[in-house]
């Protein structure tokens, strides 16, 4: 057995964790930052090296991209699955913050709440409730 962490590359991954945090009530339990690394180069020492997330009931790996400039990607959706309606809609309307709608978050024909949001960063997320 494996577990699956997602791990995010940002501009900023100090900022964007914690946007993560508000929107899923969740924290960030560590940082580590490149100064702790042998031989970094100063210029980097206050960037992230790795950052462990813990939001939504599960953890989140991130790190600042100091080897190039990201694009922000339309393949890959990250997807939450929650057990009850009022925590997807909290998480749903906290990640659309400054984000966009991509669907709004509704009773689908499934029977699950369903809803797609392109938060701040340009990362889809797609947020449901367990099939009723």
């Amino acid at each position: 057995m494996a577990n699956l962490y997602p791990y995010l590359f940002s501009t900023n991954a100090r900022e964007q964790a914690a946007f993560y945090a508000e929107a899923l009530n969740g924290e960030i339990r560590s940082i580590q930052t490149f100064e702790e690394a042998p031989g970094t180069d100063d210029a980097l020492h206050d960037k992230v090296m790795h950052l462990v997330l813990q939001a939504a009931g599960q953890t989140f790996f991130m790190a600042d991209d100091v080897a190039s400039d990201k694009v922000k990607g339309t393949n890959l959706d990250l997807t939450l699955e929650f057990e009850q309606e009022e925590d997807a809609r909290m998480a749903f309307n906290g990640l659309s913050q400054g984000g966009s709608i991509l669907m709004p978050f509704e009773k689908m024909f499934w029977g699950a709440m369903f809803g797609r949001v392109e938060d701040r960063y340009g990362v889809r997320w797609q947020i449901s409730t367990v099939q009723s």
